[in-house]
C-alpha cells in the first residue's frame, strides 16, 4: 500500500499555512470579493495533489494564487478606482433614524438583516441612529445622535468642572518634576 499521500497531506497543509499566512490575517467577514475567491481556489488546489500526484503544481499554483492576491492588495492601496471597482464603498442605508428602501434594494439586504446587526451593538432604537452604513465587508456602521452616544471621558470632565469645585492639589507629587525644584523646602529633620 502506498502512504505517501500522508506525508504529502501533511506538507500541503504547512504549505497551505504558509501561504495563507502571507496573504494576511482577515477574518471572513472582512475578506473581500476578491481575497474570498482566491481562498477558495487555494483550498480546491491543495486536495487536487493528493487524488492527482502533482504535487509541484498544486504548491505553484498555490504560490500564483497569493501572489495575485498580493498585487491585487497592492494595486487597491495605490489606486482607489481599483479598490472602489473590486471591494465597493461603504452605502448609507439607515439616515435620521429611517431606513433608506432604495439603498436597501440596491444593497439587496434587508431591513430585518439591518435591525438584527443594530441589535448585536446594543442599539435599541432605530431612531438612535443618526446615520448607518453597510459597509464593503458587510458589517453596519452606526453614528449615533447625541443624546445615545456613551459618554466620553471628556463628557465626564466636563460634568465634574460644571458642579464640583476644583481642588488644588495639596501635596503633587510630580511638582518637582515639573518645575525643576522642590515647592516647600524639606523638612529639616529629613536632611
Amino acid at each position: 500500500m502506498d502512504l505517501q499521500w500522508i506525508w504529502k497531506s501533511a506538507l500541503l497543509v504547512v504549505i497551505g499555512m504558509i501561504l495563507l499566512r502571507a496573504a494576511g490575517r482577515k477574518s471572513i467577514s472582512q475578506m473581500s470579493v476578491v481575497t474570498t475567491v482566491i481562498m477558495i481556489s487555494i483550498g480546491t488546489t491543495i486536495v487536487q495533489p493528493i487524488a492527482n500526484h502533482h504535487l509541484t503544481i498544486a504548491v505553484g499554483s498555490a504560490s500564483v494564487f497569493i501572489v495575485t492576491l498580493l498585487v491585487i492588495e497592492y494595486l487597491e492601496m495605490k489606486f482607489d478606482w481599483l479598490e472602489r471597482l473590486l471591494n465597493g464603498r461603504a452605502q448609507v442605508v439607515i439616515e435620521n433614524g429611517q431606513f433608506l428602501p432604495e439603498s436597501l434594494r440596491k444593497m439587496r439586504v434587508t431591513a430585518d438583516k439591518l435591525e438584527m446587526q443594530l441589535r448585536q451593538q446594543g442599539i435599541r432604537s432605530l431612531s438612535d441612529v443618526q446615520l448607518g452604513t453597510l459597509e464593503p465587508n458587510g458589517q453596519l456602521a452606526c453614528e449615533l445622535v447625541p443624546h445615545a452616544r456613551p459618554a466620553t471621558l471628556g463628557d465626564l470632565e466636563l460634568l465634574l468642572a460644571k458642579h464640583l469645585p476644583l481642588q488644588a492639589d495639596q501635596d503633587p507629587l510630580f511638582q518637582e518634576v515639573r518645575l525643576g525644584r522642590h515647592a516647600k523646602p524639606d523638612s529639616p529633620d529629613l536632611q
